[in-house]
Parts: structure tokens; C-alpha cells; sequence
């Protein structure tokens, strides 16, 4: 099975991540143990979730190298003072038992902080590395381009809700001219994919379900990566079955018109 990664600045995203949001303690460990197991090699959470610690203890119980897991976390909205920023982010790795993350994220845009601010701490934070690559969450384009403005170093991803029924056409074009991954949340549009008889009918010639139709068509896309959530082993083992999904360009297509969409611009950059 291929292990497809997206590029930005200097990252190498693995294109298909962990998502944990809404999942905590036993569960959430063992659901990242499992994750982990399954080969999956990065993992997404935040101190929203409330689940960095259980995150970090699965990543201590994980049979896999700390050096091959790609690991998320993202600053909470209300820590995005220059401070707070740093202490948040100590009490992440504390919480994480990692020495630095491989990526933080601004969790969202701040109405009472400046964005300058906020930059300044984490690539300080860079810079003595406690962590390795920065990117945003829940950015709108042009909040995007005034954070790659303020960053000494290179906004490596915007994570946004992404998914067929929830088009992000023009942000997504921003973000391939602009060497920036956009990571993919609720990739299955919080399992209302499931039982889509277009997406089925599409998965059929592939032996493939609904929602690795969906994150198939999601990992198809220039500088896209997705981070769907699971709980249970199955669906954990079912949706990292769809790196071995390859849709046609007519299928493609038929998947972006669920809701209309950028084909034609799109179709060029995908080579088709």
C-alpha cells in the first residue's frame, strides 16, 4: 500500500492522518494505538480535545519510532498571546512526552490578539525547537496570506473543514499557488457519507466503500491531505484502505459535481 505524502515549505505531510477530535482517554488511546498499528504515521489532535495526554501515552505504547509518526497539535484560540502561546505549547509537549512537535497549529483566527503576535511566538518556538513546522486552522484566504506574511518560516498547512458535500474551491487553488497543504477535517462529513448511493455506486468497481471513495477523491487532489476520525478498528482499518483507491477522472469528476465544483481548473493541475 503506498503512503502518499503531501510537500510544503520543508514538511512532509503524510497525506493520510489520525484524526481525534471528540475522542478522549482509553478510547482515544487505544483508538490511536490501533491507528498506529494499522500504519498510519500521522496523528492529529489539539488542547481542545482535551486528549494530548492520551495521545502521548499511545504514541509511548506504539511499536513505531517517534522519527516516523508526524504529530499535530494546535494552540487553543483563547492561548494566542504571546505568552500563552509559549506556555500552552510546553504544557502540549509536557503532555505529549514529546521534546518538540512536528507540527502546531493556530487552532482559529483571533479577534484580540494580532496575528503578528501570535506568529512571533511559535517561530520562536521554532527556533528553539520545540517545534518543527507551523500552519494555521480554520483560516480564510486572505487571513492565510497575512499569516505567511508575518511567519519567518514557511505556513506549512491550513486545516479546514473539507469534504463533497462542503466545497473549499478557491482556498484550495490559493493554497497550491502558494506551496501550502490543506488538511482535510471531517473528511466524511461526519459519516454522512456513509450509505451516499453515488459514492457507493462509484466504490463498486473498486471494491470500495462510501467513505474510501471520499478520502480517495480527497487524496487525489493536489496538496491535500485528510485526517478522518474512528474509533473502532474496523472503520480505523477501513478508512486507511483508501490509500489503495484509485478513481478514474470520470469518477473524479462525478464526485466534485455532488455539489459543483472546480473540475476544469482542477482537472489541469491534476494532469488530466
Amino acid at each position: 500500500m503506498h503512503d502518499p505524502i503531501v510537500t510544503a515549505g520543508e514538511a512532509e505531510i503524510p497525506a493520510l492522518g489520525f484524526g481525534t477530535a471528540r475522542m478522549t482517554g482509553e478510547e482515544c488511546q487505544q483508538a490511536v494505538e490501533a491507528a498506529l498499528e494499522v500504519g498510519y504515521r500521522h496523528v492529529d489532535t489539539a488542547q481542545l480535545y482535551d486528549n494530548e495526554a492520551a495521545v502521548g501515552e499511545a504514541l509511548e505504547a506504539a511499536d513505531v519510532p517517534r522519527e516516523e509518526v508526524f504529530v499535530v497539535t494546535k494552540v487553543h484560540s483563547s492561548a494566542l498571546a504571546y505568552d500563552d502561546v509559549h506556555e500552552s505549547t510546553r504544557a502540549s509537549l509536557g503532555r505529549l512526552g514529546l521534546e518538540t512537535v512536528d507540527l502546531l497549529l493556530l487552532h482559529a483566527p483571533s479577534s484580540n490578539v494580532p496575528l503578528e503576535e501570535t506568529i512571533g511566538a511559535v517561530n520562536e518556538l521554532q527556533r528553539e525547537g520545540a517545534v518543527e513546522h507551523i500552519g494555521v486552522s480554520n483560516f480564510s484566504i486572505p487571513q492565510l496570506e497575512v499569516a505567511i506574511e508575518c511567519s519567518e518560516t514557511p505556513i506549512v498547512t491550513n486545516q479546514v473543514k473539507y469534504h463533497p458535500y462542503h466545497g473549499q474551491g478557491d482556498l484550495l487553488e490559493f493554497c497550491i499557488d502558494e506551496g501550502v497543504c490543506l488538511t482535510a477535517y471531517s473528511p466524511l462529513a461526519e459519516g454522512v457519507v456513509i450509505g451516499d448511493e453515488r459514492l457507493e455506486a462509484i466504490g463498486d468497481s473498486h471494491d470500495a466503500s462510501a467513505p474510501q471513495v471520499a478520502l480517495a477523491w480527497l487524496l487525489a487532489q493536489p496538496s491535500v491531505a485528510a485526517i478522518p476520525k474512528a474509533a473502532s478498528r474496523r472503520h480505523i482499518e477501513e478508512n486507511y484502505g483508501a490509500l489503495e483507491v484509485e478513481l478514474g477522472e470520470a469518477q473524479l469528476r462525478e464526485v466534485f459535481e455532488l455539489r459543483g465544483g472546480l473540475w476544469g481548473s482542477l482537472s489541469k493541475r491534476l494532469g488530466l
